[in-house]
């Protein structure tokens, strides 16, 4: 029989369940607060009041009457106070920390939304929490990366073509190889000192450039860029340092502004520097140095302040080594070094390289090709001398060359080979997957034995049970095989 001092009416059900749940997360929870429709706070748990100081507030202030904004930094409460839709499963960040919570409205018996409730459900200190707030962080640099860029954008066409075009956004990939380049490559935006880029042909040292620029107290200023390999020798100390007025014949009468100069209050990006002659590093040195450089035909200095990002795809110190690079250029280059790992390391981002590749081509016009699972498998295993450049090519080719809309693995074998890359690499096998830890802590002899009996067992069935064939299979005697047979496992 049931008890009279049980509710009987629904009403009374969803007063208690209701009075029962917010006990409830008011005891399990990190935190709750409550706001009114004017988003005033109300009502603050002990639980939240001890991430008050990291906010800037002593813990035993009170807060009724105050705005939640006031208090909380980047609250959504208003959010949910407009709308009256909940906000189940949000992250929070702020000097607090990255925090799990959730906010309800409250409604009255009419259903208008007369304030809500906020619940911290795990706070950052939580190992649970740690994939969770790495892919929210994650998610967080790549739309600042993309806000840069659109800004980047914006300030290129406001101020003319010697902007940076790219920023770390541009620089697609999420693996360990791709994540630590993009670390180092912030932490290197934020120096004035040079910058100098590492790595092989094609694995996007000068978009890494760009965005290094485009990350730094310099981005409003220039990126000027200038190719060493591309120009030739008799011409690069004007294109560096510029021309007086008829400096030599056919020379302009009115002078020429050197990339030093077009720089000044921004980057100047010396790509392939390892190509510079003998002759023009000790005047790269002392403008470096100084601060200042001549103009070819000229007897005035004229100062410049711009950071140097150099890039090569050579081995410097072996250049340095053969009296090939100046030692003291070298080290005057070589302050932040960065290496841009080759596409080979980080083969886990070619499927979102292929993506991205394709929707360039697409914007320009070429329908990119349409790869199956089993196509991308057989791109990820290649060695790629050539890098993401060497990518690019080859889907380019595979998008004029294939006979379907949907290329196979067997169809793109057949073109990379076609493209130069003779020595096609296979699609391995997964690795096997290590054992279980608890396997691992036994004692080593019980591990050697069973391996032990697993290979004897092998051989047996190989030579259908003959002891002399498997002695000899094994390279044991017969009589340690007898042996081996006769231990316990």
């Amino acid at each position: 029989m049931a008890s009279s001092s049980l509710p009987r009416d629904a009403a009374s059900v969803l007063e208690l369940a209701a009075r029962s749940m917010f006990d409830l997360f008011a005891s399990a929870s990190e935190g709750m607060l409550l706001v009114d429709r004017e988003a005033r706070v109300v009502w603050i748990n002990d639980q939240y009041r001890r991430y008050l100081p990291a906010l800037g507030f002593p813990r035993e202030e009170d807060f009724v009457g105050h705005p939640v904004s006031s208090v909380i930094e980047n609250t959504q409460m208003h959010q949910v106070l407009k709308t009256g839709k909940p906000i189940l499963i949000d992250l929070l960040t702020n000097r607090a920390g990255t925090f799990v919570v959730s906010r309800i409205p409250l409604r009255d018996d009419q259903g208008d939304v007369i304030g809500a409730l906020g619940i911290v459900l795990f706070d950052q200190t939580g190992t649970r929490m740690q994939p969770l707030v790495a892919k929210f962080g994650q998610l967080q640099q790549q739309l600042h990366d993309a806000q840069q860029q659109l800004a980047a954008k914006r300030t290129a066409s406001a101020h003319g073509a010697r902007q940076s075009r790219y920023t770390f956004a541009s620089f697609v990939g999420s693996s360990p190889a791709a994540s630590e380049v993009k670390r180092q490559a912030r932490r290197a935006a934020q120096s004035g000192s040079p910058v100098l880029l590492l790595g092989e042909t094609g694995t996007g040292k000068e978009l890494l450039a760009h965005a290094i620029h485009a990350a730094s107290p310099r981005a409003e200023g220039p990126f000027v860029s200038v190719n060493i390999a591309a120009v030739p020798d008799t011409l690069l100390e004007a294109e560096f340092f510029g021309t007086a007025p008829g400096a030599y014949t056919g020379a302009d009468r009115k002078g020429r502004v050197g990339k030093f100069k077009l720089a000044d209050g921004g980057t100047l990006f010396l790509d392939e520097i390892g190509d510079m002659p003998p002759g023009l590093q000790a005047k790269l040195l002392r403008a470096l140095q100084e601060g200042e450089i001549e103009p070819l035909g000229s007897n005035q200095l004229v100062p410049f302040n711009a950071r140097v990002i150099a890039a090569t795809s050579r081995d410097l110190p072996a250049l340095v080594a053969r009296g090939q690079f100046r030692e003291d250029l070298y080290y005057r280059l070589n302050v932040l070094p960065v290496r841009v790992p080759p596409l080979r390391e980080r083969r886990g981002d070619i499927p979102a390289l292929i993506e991205v590749l394709g929707e360039d081509m697409a914007h320009r016009g070429s329908p990119p090709p349409e790869l199956g699972e089993d196509a991308v498998a057989l791109l990820a295993a290649q060695h790629w001398r050539g890098n993401i450049r060497e990518l690019r090519n080859v889907l380019e080719q595979a998008a004029l060359r294939a006979d379907s809309d949907r290329i196979d693995a067997a169809q793109m074998e057949a073109l990379l080979r076609q493209s130069g890359l003779a020595q096609v690499q296979p699609v391995l096998p997964p690795e096997p997957a290590l054992p279980d830890a608890g396997a691992l802590l036994r004692p080593l002899g019980e591990q050697v034995a069973e391996l032990e009996q697993r290979a004897i067992a092998a051989a047996l069935q190989a030579t259908g049970g003959n002891k002399l064939a498997t002695a000899r299979l094994l390279g044991v005697s017969r009589a340690t095989l007898y042996q081996r047979l006769q231990t316990p496992e």
